[in-house]
């Protein structure tokens, strides 16, 4: 009887072009779905003549494989992928592996791995991205979990990913390991955050395009396409280019007629949630999250914007300047954005004990993923240059990228804000970058106040750090203090 490499449970969209996909590579795929009919139609279907096992139950699917079983999931994150390992746990064996290739929430998957390691088994969280387009060609993959699984399941995952450069069959796969137990799930959680800013980032060009500068959607594509030709090139530029030329049999723009409501899966609050909790000031991906909130208040916005008055969003000034400026805001706006990404990661690897490979995982994005571009290459290289770098806005090519951009940056977001065109990633990023470009803040009002009614205590500059100080600032305080500095 032929056996499997590996099996697949789940055969939504995602799951058939992955499977078809590992079969392309001259891999036996043994497949299992819930409602078997889909198994049937399948195999029957897309995958015909396919290197394909279908199976009826976990069972049977279990039985086809060659050990060390490798038995992958992509399912519905939450309460399905704990349903399925419970039924799994049972019929595998010590040293077979569990793979979940949904969008989980790494807490979850750390949980998991420690219960499924638990009995003997080994778990591995994998972050998979490029939509259905990148499943079936070549994602993104980034894979974490129980490092001694790792080995049986490279040969596979790096033969089905991505390379880069994109499209070359030889390149550098676009998947290596990540780190232990929840770290795949987690730095594909950052990804999609920073999925999210990029998209606002083009988001507020087009909006200050298309209201301030009064272009066409087919100048404004033709802005994008130009731009996709430069520093700029990556995935989300190019498709901006093709949405903005697109037109309906009736020669209508289609991305005129959609709703101005943007949605959203989770992974973004997720990522802001995770940035919270690691104190880390992960500003853009946050506003950029809270833009599709605001967005979503549809009526809202239309009764405010016939009570409440702003700018006429005209712009008179030198037109070609803006648009020069422009590219460098996004630019730059793009480098801070990153910056703050790769701040998170590192928090959170301190934190776990994950050894990330931070250049490496720029790699695994250059290729696949819906944030694939140019640009990714400059962070490898930063870090192959100095893999200690404690902030990407302080590796030579990006500080020279942000000096660069300085001037044009600020112009775009005073333009902005006097045409009353909201640009709150554009902003959020200039913000950040002045607040870690300066050697001192108002923070220390903050901590006066602070002391002043809670008695938070503070640090003195003329003092060694860790020494805490409180004043009586009204002759009534007393002399006690809180216990929490951080409160």
């Amino acid at each position: 009887m032929t056996q499997a490499d590996i099996a697949m449970i789940g055969l939504a969209v995602m799951g058939q072009n992955l499977v078809m996909n590992m079969a392309d590579h001259g891999f036996t795929v043994a497949v299992y779905n819930r409602t078997t009919a889909v198994v049937d139609s399948f195999v029957a279907g897309p995958a015909k003549g396919m290197r394909i096992i279908p199976t009826h139950s976990l069972e049977e699917l279990v039985a086809t494989l060659k050990r060390p079983r490798r038995v992958m999931m992509l399912v519905k994150a939450g309460q399905p992928v704990d349903a399925f390992i419970e039924r799994l746990i049972p019929i595998l064996e010590p040293g077979d592996i569990i793979i979940d290739g949904g969008n989980s929430n790494y807490e979850d998957t750390m949980r998991r791995t420690s219960a499924v390691e638990a009995r003997g088994l080994l778990y591995i969280g994998a972050g998979v991205s490029g939509g259905e387009e990148g499943a079936r060609h070549g994602p993104s993959i980034m894979p974490g979990g129980s490092p001694a699984a790792w080995p049986a399941v490279k040969p596979i995952l790096q033969a089905i990913a991505a390379k880069a450069p994109e499209g070359d069959p030889n390149g550098v796969p676009c998947c290596d390991w990540v780190g232990e137990n929840g770290a795949g799930h987690f730095v594909k959680m950052v990804h999609n955050g920073i999925e999210y800013g990029d998209m606002q980032i083009i988001a507020e060009a087009y909006h200050l395009l298309k209201e301030g500068l009064g272009l066409s959607n087919d100048e404004m594509s033709a802005i994008f396409a130009r731009w996709n030709q430069g520093f700029l090139e990556s995935y989300l530029i190019e498709i901006t280019a093709d949405i903005l030329r697109y037109r309906d049999e009736r020669g209508q723009a289609v991305v005129d007629l959609i709703l101005d409501s943007a949605g959203q899966k989770g992974t973004g609050k997720w990522t802001v949630s995770a940035a919270l909790e690691q104190s880390t000031p992960l500003t853009l991906v946050g506003e950029a999250v809270f833009a599709r909130f605001l967005s979503a208040l549809v009526d809202e916005r239309a009764a405010a914007a016939a009570s409440l008055p702003g700018p006429a969003a005209s712009f008179d000034g030198d037109r070609a300047a803006l648009l020069a400026d422009l590219e460098q805001a996004v630019y730059a706006a793009k480098v801070a954005s990153y910056a703050q990404g790769y701040m998170l990661m590192r928090s959170a690897a301190a934190a776990y004990g994950w050894r990330l490979n931070l250049g490496g995982i720029a790699l695994m994005w250059r290729g696949g993923c819906i944030i694939r571009s140019a640009f990714l290459g400059k962070i490898k290289e930063a870090f192959d240059a100095d893999p200690a770098l404690d902030n990407l806005l302080l590796a030579p090519y990006f500080r020279d990228v942000l000096i660069t951009a300085d001037a044009g940056w600020r112009r775009v977001v005073a333009a902005a804000v006097q045409l009353g065109i909201p640009a709150p990633a554009l902003s959020s990023a200039l913000a950040f970058y002045d607040g870690y470009r300066r050697r001192r803040l108002p923070a220390n009002l903050t901590q006066a106040q602070r002391d002043y009614f809670g008695a938070h205590t503070y640090e003195r500059i003329d003092q060694p750090r860790g020494q805490f100080f409180h004043t009586n600032w009204t002759g009534h305080g007393g002399d006690v203090t809180a216990r929490a500095y951080q409160a």
